[in-house]
């Protein structure tokens, strides 16, 4: 063996062990200096299903589709980057536990920016403007929020659904939570609840699966974000531009008539 290589060996070495840890999946940065937990790849979380946003998609790349999906999907596109996406529930998500514990880059999950969630994650600029709504069953009393007295309501746990709920239905309202708009349809099939009180565009999916109609909406300023971990602020600049660059070049409004024209 030539000693006098093996200071330059060990050197190569360390920075070829030093590349692989950069690039292996231990976590990197892009180019603009954005953290990622996975090299080369934007790594999603999102609460599936909650069509039309997101919903379980064998035949498709991501094994997943829907309206959040393709926005992500432009994202991490605009960035050069692979796209991986995780099912996830929506608590962990909207707490910050999530993407604070490494699971992803970002949350995409229909998710309504608060004051409160602020203080966990960082949020893009608003992609989506959202209305509360209350979906019955065909035939049912039930016309606005003052006829749940007596009777009980679905909602989903930690979202702003609930909070409306419980901040307008009647105090006598009984007011049932729910982990996922899943088992909240479900519950509403069996006739274990009389109403579900959610998201438009997720209520409209379901009125138009049939059996149920929309017959109150709620105009509650809402607007979807993509969250990310608080302090990322280098990913939270790189959605943005990619978000704007949707909105110039006319890729939003294509995939928005997508998911949500009525024509």
């Amino acid at each position: 063996m030539n000693n006098r290589r093996l200071p330059a060996v060990l050197g190569a070495g360390l920075l070829a062990l030093a590349l692989t840890a950069c690039g292996g999946g231990g976590g990197s940065t892009t180019s603009s200096g954005a953290k990622l937990v996975n090299s080369g790849t934007l790594t999603v979380c999102s609460d599936v299903p909650y069509p039309p946003f997101e919903d379980f998609d064998k035949s498709a790349p991501t094994g997943f589709k829907g309206f959040d999906v393709d926005i992500v999907s432009q994202i991490a596109k605009g960035l050069n980057l692979k796209l991986t996406i995780k099912d996830s529930s929506f608590d962990a998500l909207q707490s910050g536990l999530a993407l604070n514990s490494g699971q992803c880059d970002l949350a995409a999950s229909a998710m309504t920016i608060t004051a409160d969630r602020k203080k966990n994650l960082d949020f893009s600029d608003g992609y989506y403007n959202s209305k509360q709504s209350l979906l019955v069953p065909d035939g049912s009393s039930i016309k606005t929020i003052d006829d749940l007295s007596g009777k009980k309501v679905g909602v989903q746990q930690g979202t702003t659904g609930k909070t409306y709920t419980e901040d307008n239905a009647p105090s006598d309202a009984q007011i049932v939570t729910f982990p996922s708009d899943a088992e909240m349809y479900q519950a509403i099939k069996a006739g274990q609840v009389d109403a579900l009180l959610q998201d438009l565009p997720v209520n409209l999916n379901h009125q138009q699966a049939g059996g149920y109609q929309i017959v109150q909406t709620y105009d509650t300023n809402e607007q979807y974000g993509l969250a990310m971990k608080k302090g990322n602020t280098h990913l939270v600049d790189d959605v943005d531009k990619q978000l704007q660059k949707m909105h110039d070049d006319g890729t939003y409004d294509t995939l928005y008539n997508k998911y949500f024209s009525t024509k």
